[in-house]
């Protein structure tokens, strides 16, 4: 891959047993918190609903470059090599695609990833090889929306010069 590198905004995941107890990889603790409560040693991270999360986990470890730290019947978790930030993909009964753009009556997207890249058409193609698909509306010239195998949405956006 060329480069995709992740942008967080933070936010406190309730992982924390999973990941401590099962990671096979080390991971770094944030030593410098902002949040509130924070303390040293924290962990960040979000989770994601998916038909069949360990195959949505593979899928983002390929696209990432990131390892899958724990992999359970419904739960898979991919832990930046970095360390302290996590991606939890749980298991969802009734799971419902997201519509993108959003319309009305439908299942609207709940958060998207933004993947800073240094080159769009790669990172594109990319994408696409490992399964993910161009979302049809597309509203900025230098970010692609597309659609992960489990159809959240993401973006791959253009480095700024």
């Amino acid at each position: 891959m060329g480069g995709v590198d992740a942008i967080f905004v933070p936010v406190a995941a309730c992982h924390a047993a999973i990941i401590a107890a099962s990671l096979d990889i080390a991971v770094p603790a944030l030593t410098d918190s902002n949040m509130r409560s924070g303390t040293d040693g924290m962990w960040w991270g979000t989770a994601i609903e998916a038909p069949d999360p360990g195959a949505l986990a593979r899928f983002y470890s390929e696209l990432l470059g990131w390892p899958i730290g724990h992999e359970e019947p419904g739960t898979a978790i991919l832990a930046a090599p970095q360390g302290s930030i996590f991606l939890v993909f749980q298991q969802a009964d009734g799971y419902q695609t997201p519509v993108w753009p959003p319309a009305d009556g439908q299942q609207r997207p709940m958060m998207h990833f933004d993947f800073q890249v240094g080159d769009l058409d790669a990172a594109v193609a990319d994408a696409v090889a490992l399964g993910a698909s161009l979302a049809a509306a597309q509203p900025q010239e230098n970010v692609r929306v597309l659609l992960d195998p489990a159809g959240h949405p993401f973006c791959l956006c253009l480095e700024a010069d």
